[in-house]
């Protein structure tokens, strides 16, 4: 999975699994599952959407039991419907009953904002004079972060910074805390001079502040779709990029992205996607 540190997926898998076996053992499997079953576990769609985290799953049931045999059927970011086959696992019946609560959870979670991500980017496909990208933010899960942006990249969206160090975005209280906007980008700019500097602006005229600063970026910060067209316009002639941000909702992203702005952020494609729902369907044996 591009963007993802292998060892830091394997510490979050170990880490969720150790969570549902924090006494040990799956006591009901345990008790109702005899120890020489063999089983094959589908996970099926039971929605529609798109998919994101099948290596994820794959992963969980891998790090139950090594020797369960996983077959992914279909890649992330294709889109899914009722009845898709997303992937298929054979091994210990009791391995696959442990593994399936973890390894849906994420599959679901990160299927959900791949599914939300795709609905804003199609509902700004094809306004007229937007070249738009649907963003993320740092409204994240914590310990969840990696995952769920690469869920959003699934999705069609792209991603904002990772974390506080990779860039800088001065908001409204940096700028209170340092006593105002110019004094804010500067101390910024001074301390990290290679760093990109995105400054927050809730009105045109502190847009028009932070293009005279020197901002890389300004965040446009609920404003009305005549103050964004505004922004947008000074912005675009002192060759700065901007990025929509609060107040937006699906029926208001075309609307948006024809006022020419760079990015439109969306904290709800990671804080609010409800789940795309997939279950295990399973079929049992004896060695």
């Amino acid at each position: 999975m591009t963007g993802l540190d292998p060892d830091d997926l394997d510490r979050l898998i170990r880490a969720a699994i150790d969570e549902d076996l924090a006494g040990g053992v799956d006591v009901t499997t345990v008790a109702t599952v005899p120890v020489d079953s063999r089983g094959t576990a589908d996970f099926v769609v039971r929605g529609t959407g798109v998919l994101a985290g099948a290596a994820v799953a794959s992963a969980v049931l891998h790090s139950v039991d090594a020797s369960v045999e996983v077959s992914v059927e279909i890649d992330d970011g294709a889109a899914v419907g009722p009845g898709a086959v997303v992937l298929t696992a054979a091994g210990a019946t009791r391995s696959l009953l442990t593994a399936e609560r973890t390894a849906l959870n994420l599959l679901c979670h990160l299927s959900g904002i791949a599914t939300l991500t795709a609905r804003w980017v199609a509902a700004i496909d094809g306004t007229d004079g937007s070249s738009a990208q649907i963003r993320d933010t740092r409204k994240t899960t914590p310990g969840l972060r990696a995952l769920e942006k690469y869920a959003i990249r699934c999705g069609g969206g792209v991603n904002h910074r990772s974390s506080l160090s990779e860039a800088a975005l001065v908001k409204d209280n940096h700028i209170l805390a340092a006593g105002g906007l110019a004094p804010a980008f500067a101390a910024v700019r001074a301390r990290w001079p290679d760093l990109s500097v995105e400054v927050e602006a809730d009105t045109v005229e502190q847009v028009r502040e932070a293009i005279g600063a020197g901002a890389d970026l300004v965040l446009l910060d609920n404003m009305s779709t005549a103050d964004l067209r505004a922004a947008v316009r000074l912005a675009k002639a002192a060759g700065v990029r901007t990025e929509a941000s609060g107040g937006l909702s699906l029926d208001r992203a075309a609307e948006v992205a024809a006022t020419g702005v760079d990015f439109i952020s969306v904290g709800a494609l990671t804080h609010s996607a409800p789940i795309l729902d997939i279950g295990v369907d399973l079929r049992t044996g004896t060695a």
